[in-house]
């Protein structure tokens, strides 16, 4: 939609809480936005920034090209990544120095004087504009007047949204499948949730389409309208096709695209599609900088971030100063471009260990590759581990006892596989299979993450398998050779445990 022919937001008024309409403005607060250069401030107990600590903070960061946007892919060797990750071979890393200084040698310099001080709850003006930028190129919102406003990382982003918007007895939309932290911040509120049925590419439009026809039936409390929380931190990890080995090609070409190019392949934000102002997007460095600077911003219309502005206020304030003008200084100094081939080699990086980690599957179970007709992973490519390697090429009948399976992840830093408990060679047990399987894991000295922490029923205290359960995996943080050590300890459990010798 051209810029000129956009709307404003619509009045979501009637979608506030009775939480959220019941906050008003902090007095004190409110009178920070009259701090302009001219201003005698004498209301507030300000200490002298003359007696913070600190006379400049300063750090070594890395330059945005750090991570090469493309690598050689060998179909008989791993030393090509190998040289990349293992310690012993990291290269030396090209840095540039970013510096804050207590006092501004202009005003639109950033400064601690004005980091470290007592804030409104919104971000620092060098930071807003940052955001604003990013924000307009890459999630491109289909409506004029949107906003952003800073938050103290998702978690608390999404604490405040449930607030803002939802009253006691009343209840959510969710993919059946959702991260626990989520359905552990809404606990409290009494708010109960409606799980919709998901296949590989989200919530599945027939299951979302019956929960609301039969809305009153299913749950009580039906929103008037719709409100979309969009909360992605793993946006920017877009990894692209697993290629399997057999594959792969020698080709040491770099990719020419631009920043506008990389932009434009990314999966579109909700953003780019509300032209009413209906979205609230959170967004994150923790995936991408660190999550230790508890950084993030929401984009929304302007009621709903005044609305949660005000909760800002009385809560968590603004972010900390000292991680707040790092990182403003960081992409200060990278400027747009910058940030932007940051992230692009951040995307290569995790595809080259998301790779590693399924070579190591393969290495381990030599898996088949097979295509999907079924559930979950309709019209998708995935993978089967068995308990019996050499056997002939599968079929559609698979002649071989079925462990687990998966579809090759396409962002992120997760591979989920589907454990085929239909298969173990046991009677009824008094805990799940998934428990059992994990725990002998841990046991062993791999700890993965059990599917069923990622079930809407764990609200109830429930889990069941029926057959069936899951484990995520994560390839984002561990050494190589560790990871391939996991592999195999993963696979003496799993086959011992589906009864193979």
């Amino acid at each position: 939609m051209p810029y000129e022919k956009r709307q404003k937001a619509i009045d979501l008024q009637h979608h506030i809480s009775d939480f959220a309409r019941a906050r008003a403005p902090t007095p004190l607060k409110g009178l920070l936005k009259y701090n302009k250069p001219g201003t005698y401030m004498l209301a507030g107990g300000l200490p002298s920034p003359t007696y913070f600590p600190f006379s400049s903070i300063a750090g070594e960061a890395l330059v945005p090209a750090s991570f090469p946007l493309a690598v050689p892919k060998s179909p008989s060797s791993f030393a090509w990544l190998w040289n990349i990750f293992h310690p012993i071979s990291y290269p030396k890393e090209k840095t540039s120095t970013v510096t804050i200084p207590k006092y501004a040698a202009k005003p639109s310099d950033l400064s601690l004087s004005t980091a470290l001080q007592y804030s409104p709850a919104v971000a620092l003006p060098q930071l807003q504009q940052i955001m604003y930028e990013f924000t307009t190129k890459v999630y491109q919102p289909a409506y004029e007047d949107f906003t952003i406003l800073v938050h103290t990382g998702n978690t608390d982003g999404w604490h405040r949204v449930v607030a803002t918007l939802c009253n006691k007895g009343e209840a959510i939309i969710v993919s059946e499948w959702t991260y626990p932290s989520a359905l552990y911040t809404i606990m409290p509120f009494a708010i109960s949730v409606a799980p919709v049925a998901m296949d590989s590419q989200g919530m599945r439009a027939d299951s979302l389409r019956s929960l609301l026809r039969d809305w009153d039936e299913n749950v009580q409390g039906a929103p008037s309208h719709v409100i979309i929380v969009e909360d992605d931190p793993y946006f920017f990890l877009q990894e692209g096709p697993y290629i399997p080995k057999s594959r792969r090609t020698n080709s040491t070409s770099t990719p020419t695209d631009d920043e506008a190019s990389y932009v434009s392949s990314l999966e579109p934000s909700y953003l780019k599609f509300d032209y009413q102002g209906r979205v609230i997007r959170l967004d994150t460095f923790s995936k991408t900088i660190a999550p230790g600077s508890r950084l993030g911003w929401f984009t929304c219309s302007p009621l709903i971030a005044e609305k949660l502005e005000r909760q800002g206020e009385s809560t968590t304030q603004a972010p900390c100063g000292f991680g707040t003008s790092l990182v403003t200084q960081l992409l200060t100094h990278w400027k747009y471009e910058g940030y932007i081939r940051w992230l692009r080699g951040l995307g290569t990086q995790y595809t080259l260990r998301r790779d590693y980690f399924i070579d190591c599957l393969d290495d381990e179970f030599d898996l088949q590759f097979a295509f999907a007709r079924d559930g979950i992973w309709e019209g998708r490519d995935y993978y089967l581990a068995s308990t019996k390697s050499g056997a002939k090429q599968m079929s559609e009948k698979f002649d071989r006892k079925i462990m687990f399976s998966f579809v090759p992840p396409t962002s992120g830093m997760f591979v989920w596989l589907k454990l085929h408990f239909e298969n173990v060679p046991s009677s009824a047990q008094d805990e799940s299979l998934e428990v059992q399987l994990w725990t002998q894991l841990a046991k062993a000295g791999v700890l993965v993450a059990p599917g069923w922490f990622f079930s809407t029923d764990i609200l109830s205290g429930s889990h069941s398998n029926n057959g069936q359960g899951h484990f995520r995996i994560s390839f984002s943080n561990a050494e190589l050779d560790d990871m391939k050590e996991a592999v195999k300890i993963f696979g003496k459990v799993l086959r011992e445990f589906f009864g193979e010798t």
